[in-house]
């Protein structure tokens, strides 16, 4: 049984979504609405890119002490804290945060937000970078063919 390579490439493919419950942080919900963020898998770009982003923060590190004087201390501690590294932050942390960051959906969670949960929620942090990676793990699914978009009129009698 051969590969239908020439299919494969016809075939328009949409990322995986699931929706993860997250219970415990019900309280940040409208009333009635379900506590539940919408994720996504990943690229092989984005993944990369995450695996990358511990050396990017190192060098983000190095950028911020040039930054350290008297003046841009704030400035400086600020950055870190708000990107959540420093020279003890672990490299799956960094990795994880990024999962997080581009696999987001529902809301859209950006870094700071990302350093928020996992500090403050670190089971959920764990449980949303987790389905993401799973997503990620099984591919996009193939699309379904769009319909078309030209509506059929009558004329008027």
């Amino acid at each position: 049984m051969a590969f239908n390579s020439k299919e494969f490439m016809k075939q328009t493919f949409d990322a995986r979504t699931e929706d993860v419950r997250v219970v415990e942080l019900a309280s940040w919900f409208s009333e009635g609405d379900e506590p539940v963020f919408k994720v996504r898998g990943l690229t092989f770009e984005e993944l990369n890119k995450a695996d990358n982003a511990a050396d990017n923060s190192k060098a983000m590190l190095n950028l911020v002490s040039t930054l350290q004087t008297k003046d841009g201390a704030a400035i400086a501690d600020g950055i870190k804290d708000a990107f959540g590294i420093g020279k003890d932050t672990p490299a799956n942390m960094v990795k994880r945060i990024n999962h997080i960051v581009m696999g987001s959906v529902d809301p859209e969670i950006d870094e700071e937000m990302a350093v928020k949960l996992a500090s403050t929620y670190p089971i959920e942090f764990t449980i949303i970078s987790n389905k993401i990676i799973e997503l990620t793990g099984k591919g996009f699914m193939p699309g379904k063919p769009k319909g078309s978009t030209r509506s059929r009129t009558q004329k008027p009698a």
